[in-house]
């Protein structure tokens, strides 16, 4: 379960800011920060059954929660989630720098660049806690049911929830809302497949019904989507004409959250305003939180200057996602006087697959044998070392850091699983345990370059006057790497002397992150950094990931193209799983089988936050375990020394 949208303070920004409010992430050094995994025995696994509340769980009674992993921490009179600071002050200014630019408030278009944070302005029906895996309470929703088929679910909105123009949230907002958003947007499209129908069944009242049963996370993961005004959109502006959801917009859009739009620069900064009268302020699930009165995004072309912006006292925090940065750039006066505070925040979340990924749509990668080349071409040992002071470890699933990681041959009920799909699958699945090439770290790669000749040879490509050369077309073998943050060019420009020793032409291509995104939504690419950020209960969000329908649609997020129909049936397994016993079987099955498809060239993952921050922030002395919670549980001490002009 992947949350499509961080809608409000109270989902807070989780590694690195990664799916703040423009998702998927694009990960320069790896978003999260620096420790080894931790073992196996201290993840959370003991959940198993459907149960919310109540040991006697009888799922068509109304719930203030829902958990996919047994019974919710919280009671229905709980007055504020354990991690937060009660009695936080409310005050002063947050800045955070961003990079690229943006065109739109509308972050529900998918050719646009939307800007940072506009998901602060929206609630959500439920919202997560952070201290355990996959729980949420009731945010515009005050209950939640479903039958024991999870064949629909029915939420009952809060009489006291508003539009931030005073107008009451409805069941038209909510229907009209998911009717939209899956007719708009692919990610929607797919993580809702299977709702059917959305229908006001009571005066405050919606049940969504599915058309397939037994889907567990269903009932949950409706209470994820940003809820929007119907009467704003579906209205006319200040000039009289009519607004249009699929259109890119400066206007600043209504919300019901915490905060609103404040000062506004298309391209170069934005500033949300702490709504006073916010509805939902005394919320159990917002005490705590929210508590910065406004947080500026200001946008930056250049890291470099965006690094000294923050040393110079003008950023407020940063989510350091540089080990070179981390292990020699701290050394400043700030940083010996106290001033700026430094933390690496361990987090028991999965660290999903961070890779150089392949458009299988391009002919020359659709080859395993090419694609398992491209592996042995890649030094990483070398770069960890060189290049990122040893800080990081090779990712080897798209799980890491999880119990959900294949590890050795399958066995048990993992071995079963795959048994159903073993026709589809190489054979290499039941009888190897995947592993990436590894070298020395001297940089001396000529072993590994060989077997990447020799895998080359066996597709069809081999060496002819130092040009690797297809042998039915005459053509070179030719990539470009696609990416939109320069720092990255330090890790691409090895990896490209290596390719070129095998007889390639290799183009790094930096455009700017507008440009990104349309290439990338186009899948006019070769080769792109992607990051597969992964949940503690994976679900519904696997089928954009890797699904056949979303390969086909612009924008999605299976950027590489996937289309296997043993991968079908796996994430239906996972999706279907009834127990947590069953999904991790499943899941690793799953991840068997794409690691085998060697449809990436995995990097590297830290299974902390590195973060650097002025000591007028402030964070709660006890952390929650599954987000850095920033910034919706931190808050500002010493308001008067934030500079207040853009």
């Amino acid at each position: 379960m992947t949350k499509p949208v961080l809608t409000g303070l109270a989902i807070a920004v989780a590694a690195a800011l990664a799916l703040f409010v423009f998702w998927p992430a694009q990960d320069t050094a790896q978003q999260s920060a620096e420790t080894s995994p931790l073992p196996a025995a201290e993840l959370p696994t003991e959940i198993v059954t459907p149960v919310a509340g109540f040991t006697d769980f009888q799922p068509d009674v109304p719930r203030h929660g829902s958990s996919l992993f047994g019974e919710l921490k919280y009671a229905p009179d709980f007055t504020h989630f354990d991690y937060v600071n009660p009695t936080a002050p409310k005050g002063g200014l947050l800045r955070y720098a961003v990079f690229g630019s943006f065109d739109s408030l509308n972050n529900f278009v998918v050719r646009s660049e939307a800007v940072a944070g506009i998901g602060f302005i929206y609630d959500t029906l439920m919202t997560q806690s952070f201290d355990e895996a996959a729980s949420e309470y009731g945010l515009l929703a005050e209950s939640v049911r479903h039958p024991a088929d999870y064949s629909s679910a029915t939420y009952v909105l809060r009489q006291d929830a508003r539009w931030h123009d005073g107008e009451p949230v409805t069941p038209a907002d909510v229907i009209w809302t998911i009717e939209t958003l899956k007719a708009q947007h692919p990610f929607y499209t797919a993580y809702y497949a299977n709702v059917i129908a959305a229908e006001q069944t009571g005066p405050r009242e919606v049940t969504f019904r599915f058309n397939q049963t037994g889907n567990r996370e269903l009932p949950q993961i409706v209470g994820q989507f940003p809820v929007l005004p119907k009467h704003y959109w579906t209205g006319t502006d200040a000039k009289g004409r009519p607004r249009d959801i699929s259109l890119t917009t400066l206007e600043p859009p209504l919300g019901s959250g915490p905060y609103r739009v404040g000062t506004v620069a298309p391209g170069q900064h934005i500033t949300y305003e702490r709504v006073e009268d916010y509805w939902g302020r005394d919320l159990p699930v917002n005490v705590g939180a929210n508590n910065f009165d406004r947080i500026r995004f200001t946008y930056f072309r250049d890291t470099t200057v965006a690094f000294e912006a923050f040393k110079g006292g003008q950023i407020d925090l940063r989510i350091e996602n540089s080990a070179r940065n981390w292990a020699t750039e701290y050394d400043i006066p700030a940083v010996r006087r106290g001033d700026i505070k430094r933390d690496s925040l361990p987090s028991l979340n999965p660290q999903g697959m961070q890779s150089f990924a392949f458009n299988l749509r391009r002919d020359k990668f659709k080859d395993i044998r090419v694609r398992r080349a491209f592996n042995y071409a890649f030094d990483y040992e070398w770069v960890n070392k060189t290049l990122f002071h040893g800080q990081y470890t090779r990712s080897g699933s798209y799980f890491a850091n999880s119990e959900m990681a294949a590890t050795g041959v399958p066995d048990g009920r993992e071995l079963e699983i795959l048994e159903t799909v073993r026709a589809l699958v190489p054979p290499e699945v039941f009888t190897e345990t995947y592993a990436n090439p590894a070298t020395d770290g001297s940089g001396n790669n000529r072993a590994n370059l060989r077997r990447a000749t020799e895998l080359f040879a066996e597709a069809g490509w081999v060496v002819k006057d130092g040009k690797l050369i297809h042998t039915a077309s005459g053509e070179q073998m030719s990539v470009e790497f696609l990416i939109d943050d320069p720092t990255f060019e330090r890790v691409v420009a090895p990896y490209r002397q290596s390719l070129e020793r095998l007889g390639m032409v290799v183009r790094i291509r930096p455009v700017d992150s507008a440009q990104y995104q349309r290439r990338t939504d186009e899948r006019n690419f070769d080769i792109i950094v992607r990051s597969f950020g992964q949940s503690i209960s994976p679900g519904n969000e696997q089928r954009e990931y890797w699904g056949c329908a979303a390969a086909e649609q612009e924008g999605s997020r299976n950027v590489i193209g996937i289309c296997d129909p043993a991968i079908e049936k796996l994430v239906d397994r996972v999706i279907f799983a009834e127990n947590r016993t069953e999904l991790v079987a499943a899941v690793k099955a799953l991840d068997r089988v794409l690691l085998h498809g060697h449809y990436v060239v995995p990097q590297w993952y830290l299974a902390t936050t590195r973060v650097a921050y002025w000591s007028r922030l402030r964070h709660p002395e006890r952390m929650p375990p599954y987000s850095i919670g920033f910034p919706a549980i931190w808050w500002h001490e010493g308001a008067e020394a934030a500079d207040e002009t853009p």
